[in-house]
């Protein structure tokens, strides 16, 4: 390992030039152009116009001919015309000023015939020019006569392989002769764009297991030298966006070997073998350049499980190309210093081949952030922002539980937009909860018209659900409720999730019941229902199917977990009476939570009127409207306790925090 160090290349190392073939054939139909222009008898000509022999005869009689050319065996013969007569016999002016002696040519039978008009002619004095015989060099033009098609077809077609498959292939582009190449590109670190481990905000575990790979390639010493041997490979597996192609730019920045990186779909091409070529050579550029590191991205195109039956749905070319990997990993070959990184977001698909231990040793998960690490991500985003000084950080962490690194940025990114749409000097927190809705909720539809009746009817819905949250002790806290049309919803009720490990019985039906408390409001205050709850109604029944059928919550089915088991072929692990007696348990657990909340409602009702009337006049409140309706929540939430538990335990604060 220690003498592969000598084989590095600079960073600073320049590519050579590549010759392009483009050129090469510019120049080629340059040539033949040239060549055909210049084949005739050797005088320099103008323009030329075929005529009959009775229309040259005629051109003759009237003394419009300077002089003739005639070719022999049997070729036409060249009349050049008088300048003085040029409009005479062209109609017209050639219209080019670099014209010499235009001429027209003709066909003739005999030449014999030919000779005895011209020596007429010559003794009436209507032609006084010279009459000369010449051999006719016909040879290129017969050439690009009977191949000029196939050559034309010949130099189209290699034109249009070399473009085919776009360019940037290891500094050039795709032609037929180096189809099989791989497409990798090796990275070249640029200071100014380079990505480090501190430029990565939170997954500290993934970091971890990422800075350990790198210090193998750096110091392989120290472990060798214990008897340890150096991982082949590591997976990458997590959601999109959570920052799997980030760690492996930051791999790139550490890391003082080689990197090429490449996508997994690079490996696919029309042509049968090329998948499995390309990863040959991807393999042998990187042993050439060993120690170094080889990242492919959305391994999936490539990985994914072989088909048991290649009739039904299986793919050769893919598949070949996935054991052409295989081999390259983990064969006979060896691939000392070489370790494989790859991403995927779709781990369950890949072949199990592909997975073992020798191939990818170690698989790192890059989960979604939690409330802590997305609020460093988002010191790191908000740095570039002119935010206000009242900005909570910790709010917006807790106001965006599921959102991914690249969902913060996003985020970030549309309240700055928002706040400059309104003309403001700096970020607010309106702007990001905006921000929020936007990209949840989509755009508001202030085009939407809604009567008096119809807008009651919503702010009683949301006002349901806002009271009967408010009042549970495991449903979301509440952050606003609004009646404004947004997207597909007529309103919401925007809440703060708790993020939990393990979630209990009682924190489900709570969160069931502030589901129901819209229809209920709707059937208590109105004496009607209606479609708008179809939302709450379907994510109910999902998640009282899910408590029933898998997680075992059932009173008459207990501790049974009816999963669909793909492993043998069938749709459903139980009988028909026990799907009978799901259906039962589902309804009677939907009815329960919905008689719950028409109960609480009902011991609610002056707030909720005051609630809903205040929606119906301001269209948004806040939790702090709820609260002086109904009081502060006696209940501490789970967020709070992990913020201010890690605002105890975290060292002071350094300036490497960074993106993910």
């Amino acid at each position: 390992m220690a003498e592969n160090n000598n084989k590095i290349p600079p960073k600073n190392n320049k590519r050579k030039p590549r010759f392009n073939l483009s050129w090469f054939y510019l120049i080629i139909a340059v040539a033949l152009g040239w060549l055909f222009l210049n084949s005739g008898d050797g005088t320099q000509s103008g323009a030329s116009k075929s005529a009959t022999y009775s229309e040259f005869k005629q051109y003759v009689e009237r003394g419009y001919a300077s002089r003739i050319v005639v070719y022999k065996e049997q070729g036409p013969l060249n009349m050049y015309v008088k300048a003085e007569h040029i409009r005479d016999v062209f109609k017209s002016g050639t219209g080019r000023k670099n014209d010499v002696e235009p001429y027209v040519i003709v066909k003739f039978g005999s030449i014999d015939k030919l000779e005895d008009f011209l020596d007429e002619q010559q003794e009436q004095g209507n032609f006084t020019g010279e009459l000369t015989y010449k051999e006719q060099d016909g040879t290129l033009w017969h050439i690009l006569i009977n191949f000029g098609p196939f050559l034309f077809l010949i130099f189209f077609w290699m034109f249009i392989m070399g473009r085919m498959g776009g360019g940037g292939n290891m500094g050039g582009g795709m032609n037929i002769f180096n189809v099989g190449r791989s497409r990798a590109q090796k990275v070249e670190v640029d200071e100014n764009s380079k990505v480090t481990f501190a430029d990565v905000a939170g997954q500290t575990g993934a970091k971890q297991e990422v800075k350990e790979i790198v210090e193998f390639l750096k110091n392989p010493k120290k472990f060798t030298d214990l008897g340890g041997k150096i991982p082949k490979g590591a997976l990458l597996v997590g959601p999109p966006g959570t920052g799997k192609t980030l760690l492996a730019k930051a791999v790139a920045g550490e890391a003082d070997v080689p990197f090429f990186s490449m996508s997994g779909s690079d490996f696919v091409e029309m042509f049968v073998g090329v998948g499995a070529s390309r990863v040959r050579d991807l393999f042998r550029q990187a042993k050439e350049a060993s120690p170094c590191i080889i990242f492919i991205d959305e391994i999936d195109a490539v990985g994914r499980a072989r088909a048991r039956n290649t009739v039904m749905g299986g793919n050769d070319e893919r598949e070949s190309t996935l054991n052409q990997l295989l081999t390259e990993m983990d064969g006979f070959g060896t691939n000392s210093g070489v370790i494989i990184l790859a991403a995927t977001n779709r781990a369950d698909i890949l072949d199990k081949a592909l997975l073992r231990a020798g191939r990818f040793d170690r698989q790192i998960h890059v989960d979604l952030p939690d409330v802590n690490e997305r609020k460093a991500i988002f010191k790191v985003h908000l740095r570039p922002l002119k935010i206000d000084k009242d900005l909570d950080i910790d709010f917006l962490a807790r106001q965006t539980p599921g959102f991914s690194g690249a969902d913060i940025a996003n985020v970030c990114n549309e309240a700055a937009l928002i706040a400059a749409r309104h003309n403001k000097t700096s970020v607010s927190k309106d702007d990001f909860l905006a921000a929020v809705d936007r990209i949840i909720g989509g755009l508001e539809k202030k085009t939407k018209v809604l009567t008096a009746e119809e807008k009651r009817t919503i702010a009683l819905h949301e006002a349901g659900h806002a009271t009967i949250s408010w009042n549970l002790q495991y449903a979301n806290p509440l952050v606003k409720v609004t009646i404004v049309p947004r997207g597909r919803a007529l309103g919401a009720a925007w809440y703060l999730p708790e993020e939990r490990q393990i979630t209990t019985k009682e924190q489900m039906l709570d969160e069931m019941c502030a589901l129901l408390g819209g229809r209920a409001a709707e059937e208590l205050f109105t004496g009607h229902i209606s479609s708008g709850a179809m939302n709450d109604l379907e994510r109910v029944t999902k998640q009282a199917y899910g408590m029933i059928a898998y997680m075992g919550m059932s009173e008459r089915l207990p501790n049974l977990c009816y999963y669909n088991n793909d492993e043998y072929q069938f749709s459903k692990p139980y009988s028909e009476e026990t799907a009978r007696l799901i259906d039962q348990e589902v309804q009677q657990m939907v009815n329960e939570q919905y008689a719950r909340a028409k109960q609480l409602l009902t011991e609610k009702s002056d707030g909720h009127a005051q609630l809903a009337q205040l929606l119906v006049d301001r269209e948004v409140i806040f939790a702090e409207d709820v609260e002086r309706i109904f009081g502060p929540r006696p209940w501490t939430s789970r967020a709070d306790e992990i913020i201010d538990e890690a605002e105890e335990t975290a060292p002071l604060p350094s300036s490497s925090e960074g993106e993910a």
